[in-house]
């Protein structure tokens, strides 16, 4: 028995007809008639008395008339929500963003987004990229903006920006005065880095140490707002992204190109290349690519 023999019988004990029920169905009457019969053969039962011209539920009929109109019920709600889900009425997603990344290049995609899909959850968890990338492994997140390179044996990845780490430092700094700075110039100066749990903390270590000297560092956070205040305060030093020096008040910190080396950063969005991608995730990953190339386009137009 499936969902079309209940029609058949729902269509007949509605109708109190066989010839009508087929009618309605648009099929011949031997054939909802084979329907019907089959299902009381499965079931051991006789479902319809049919002695006169109106065919009439037995008590069997009338109990199975209750649960099949139930189930067909369900069958057409389950079909319109994975409708929905397909044609990305409806869905959810989980986002990993950095607190320094989200809010510059993401607003505007969530905003367009949400437009486009208003019925989509957009669910933002902001920490930073070493546990977003350890989040999505792990699959409690579907996609993560992480700091690249990563685990390519493991994620799927799409880079939206490469840059390079600038040096900031309080304009009575002497380095303050250069047009570049090498890293090794740093050897002596306070370090205002992020957290342990950011891929940069690491990275800026990694170079220094490298380079032949192991940072002080004072003091650590996950804002870079709040780096910038404490360089600006005289504290000590940062590296941050091009991104975010551009919005920086200049009077108050001086910004210099770092030099030999170069330290990169290079963001981008991974996902599992081993786990199922819902819908609406594969749409917003689809959306964001096309707008940031628009955005890109636009910047360089």
């Amino acid at each position: 028995m499936d969902i079309q023999h209940l029609q058949y019988f729902v269509a007949v004990a509605t109708q109190g007809n066989f010839t009508k029920a087929a009618q309605q169905l648009y099929v011949t009457q031997p054939t909802i008639s084979k329907m019907v019969k089959s299902i009381e053969e499965e079931l051991g039962v006789t479902l319809f008395d049919r002695s006169g011209k109106q065919v009439k539920l037995t008590d069997a009929g009338k109990i199975l008339l209750g649960q099949a109109q139930n189930i067909i019920k369900s069958f057409e709600n389950l079909s319109s929500e994975l409708d929905d889900l397909v044609e990305l009425k409806t869905g959810s997603i989980q986002i990993g963003l950095p607190p320094m990344t989200g809010s510059r290049f993401f607003p505007r995609v969530i905003q367009e987004f949400h437009k486009q899909y208003p019925r989509i959850t957009v669910h933002l968890f902001e920490d930073g990229a070493k546990k977003i990338e350890s989040d999505v492994g792990n699959g409690i997140l579907d996609l993560g903006v992480v700091v690249l390179p990563t685990k390519n044996d493991i994620f799927h990845t799409f880079s939206f920006v490469k840059e390079q780490l600038m040096l900031l430092t309080h304009p009575t700094n002497p380095l303050s005065k250069r047009e570049v700075a090498l890293l090794k110039d740093l050897e002596h100066e306070d370090f205002i880095l992020f957290r342990k749990d950011f891929a940069l903390h690491d990275r800026i270590i990694t170079e220094c140490v490298r380079t032949g000297f192991q940072p002080h560092i004072i003091y650590e956070s996950s804002q870079w707002d709040f780096i910038s205040e404490m360089v600006a305060a005289n504290l000590g030093i940062a590296l941050l992204p091009e991104t975010v020096c551009r919005h920086l008040d200049q009077n108050r910190v001086s910004i210099i190109p770092l030099k030999d080396p170069v330290i990169p950063w290079e963001l981008g969005i991974i996902w599992r290349k081993d786990r199922y991608l819902s819908f609406a995730a594969r749409e917003w990953l689809r959306f964001t690519k096309e707008f940031m190339e628009r955005e890109r386009n636009q910047y360089k137009a």
